[in-house]
């Protein structure tokens, strides 16, 4: 099968398991809770509703919407695929999901991207800072890899997850500029008192 394991995947693994740790076990449990559904959903959620709010809607659609589309591709492309997840000798959690492309990678690359993209649009002091937008792909990496060190993904399921989740931000920064540009958008803001 065309997703059957490589040799790559094997030997990162096995390598990952032989250099765990209680310590490092304890970081990647905390680490991958941060892209768990219910986390990412939440934290999407108030973004939207603060970015509705303030009258930043293109960005709250551009964030909301893409984040539940993001989220659609992300389930389809799991059943599409059917990859089998790494054995169950290997995981550190019980998880019975198929595995390619990794839903944590994907959808914390798509949700902390998305965000990035609307605080970019939304703030000056972040285009006057725009290092700061190196956390969201950062964190997006540190979750990708605890979903290979706790065993619940091959390497591939996670790099695909983020180049995926690259690939839809990006899309969804394109559309959003294409609708709303933002020195019109940012115009608009300032008539209105924002």
């Amino acid at each position: 099968m065309l997703l059957d394991p490589n040799p790559m995947d094997r030997s990162i693994t096995d390598a990952v398991i032989d250099h765990r740790s209680p310590f490092a076990t304890d970081l990647a449990h905390v680490i991958t809770t941060t892209g768990n559904t219910l986390v990412l959903a939440l934290l999407a959620g108030v973004v939207v509703i603060t970015l509705a709010v303030r009258g930043w809607r293109a960005e709250a659609v551009m964030v909301g919407a893409g984040s539940i589309l993001g989220y659609a591709v992300m389930v389809l492309l799991k059943q599409l695929f059917g990859r089998p997840r790494p054995p169950v000798s290997d995981r550190l959690l019980d998880i019975e999901t198929y595995s390619f492309p990794s839903g944590h990678a994907m959808m914390s690359m798509v949700v902390f991207g998305l965000i990035a993209v609307a605080a970019h649009r939304t703030s000056s002091w972040v285009r006057a800072h725009p290092v700061l937008l190196v956390i969201a792909p950062l964190w997006s990496i540190a979750i990708g890899c605890t979903r290979v060190y706790l065993g619940v993904h091959w390497a591939t399921d996670v790099i695909a997850g983020w180049v995926i989740g690259a690939v839809w931000v990006a899309l969804c920064a394109w559309l959003c500029a294409r609708w709303a540009p933002v020195g019109r958008v940012a115009a608009g803001s300032r008539q209105s008192g924002a």
